[in-house]
């Protein structure tokens, strides 16, 4: 093995400033193991944070990214979760094991790796033992690196926090990594499935999925559309990508009593709800910060169990990081990864 490994890295805002650059290999210290990446999953949060629409303090210079999957290569003096050899994959908020994470209402909790904590776009990382958990047996690296965010994402909005059922329904808006990953898991759970999306091709791959209705929103009113298909039930379960105003059109669409679990942002970080459905229909909304180490080794478990395969639009070399940003702006229909 040579003494040197690539990583890409920034110094300041931007994407034109993201380097491809040569440093020493790191080693592990007490309690810390050292992880050779093997795949890299891409999230739009990513992009945020590069281009810096989504404000946070980065330790520069700053490696991007959260999600990666790997092989345990070395550990340090004291380290027992894992070994040499062993198969792992990042969990997004390192400090969050389980239950209430750490934070106040002055100062919301939001510790995660690519944002407060370096990331994990380079060839080999050190972090602590605690900071990682074990890769599903089921999947190749590349797919196993899709869980962190947005599968657990998804997970622990359906799953964890919003307690899903056999029989009830799901809505997923559009088909990004988390929406995908909540269609898998709901059809897992027993649940039916509605996908909206502008995209007619992408209705019908969601239908191979699983999904068992498809609605172009661009053709109909959604809303509508969801009155006709739930006999004016509802929805009990959203899964909002979107916010800004859309989010309003979910209240609409929502069952009495239902969940609404925002975890999008593309309209907008600003949102405004009429008070009069809110107060009739009395939902949860629910907002998902991603989820903690314990539901992420549920959401392994489940995957290995069921034979969830996290759907991956397309997967770039390492050094084709700007490629894969730029499908990022287009849209993917699942995950994008780059290989190492």
């Amino acid at each position: 093995m040579t003494d040197t490994m690539q990583h890409w890295t920034m110094n300041t805002l931007g994407r034109e400033h993201l380097q491809l650059t040569e440093t020493a290999i790191p080693q592990p210290g007490p309690h810390q193991v050292r992880v050779k990446v093997n795949a890299i999953a891409l999230n739009y949060r990513d992009k945020m944070i590069i281009e810096g629409t989504m404000p946070q303090d980065l330790p520069l210079p700053f490696a991007p990214a959260s999600d990666m999957a790997g092989v345990v290569d070395a550990v340090g003096a004291g380290s027992t979760r894992f070994r040499p050899g062993d198969r792992v994959i990042s969990t997004f908020s390192p400090d969050w094991i389980d239950g209430i994470p750490k934070g106040d209402a002055r100062h919301p909790p939001y510790r995660a790796l690519g944002g407060f904590y370096q990331g994990v776009l380079a060839e080999y990382i050190v972090v602590d033992e605690a900071w990682l958990s074990a890769a599903p047996t089921t999947l190749d690296d590349a797919q196993a690196s899709t869980l962190p965010c947005a599968g657990l994402t998804a997970w622990f909005a359906l799953v964890e926090r919003g307690h899903l059922r056999a029989g009830e329904s799901v809505l997923v808006q559009g088909t990004g990594g988390v929406s995908l990953f909540a269609l898998q898991i709901a059809k897992a759970q027993g649940a039916q499935v509605f996908v909206t999306s502008s995209s007619a091709e992408k209705l019908q791959r969601a239908t191979a999925l699983g999904a068992d209705y498809a609605i172009n929103r661009l053709q109909s009113n959604w809303v509508e559309e969801i009155y006709g298909l739930t006999q004016d039930r509802g929805i009990d379960h959203i899964i909002e990508t979107v916010g800004g105003t859309n989010l309003a059109h979910s209240l609409q669409a929502v069952a009495v009593h239902g969940h609404i679990a925002v975890i999008g942002v593309l309209e907008g970080f600003d949102i405004v709800l009429p008070a009069g459905p809110l107060l009739m229909k009395s939902p949860t909304i629910q907002g998902i910060g991603v989820g903690h180490r314990r539901a992420l080794e549920d959401l392994v478990r489940a995957v290995d169990a069921n034979g969830i395969k996290p759907v991956i639009d397309q997967r770039y070399r390492f050094d084709q990081l700007p490629e894969a940003l730029d499908h990022l702006d287009r849209g993917a229909f699942g995950k994008i990864v780059l290989t190492l």
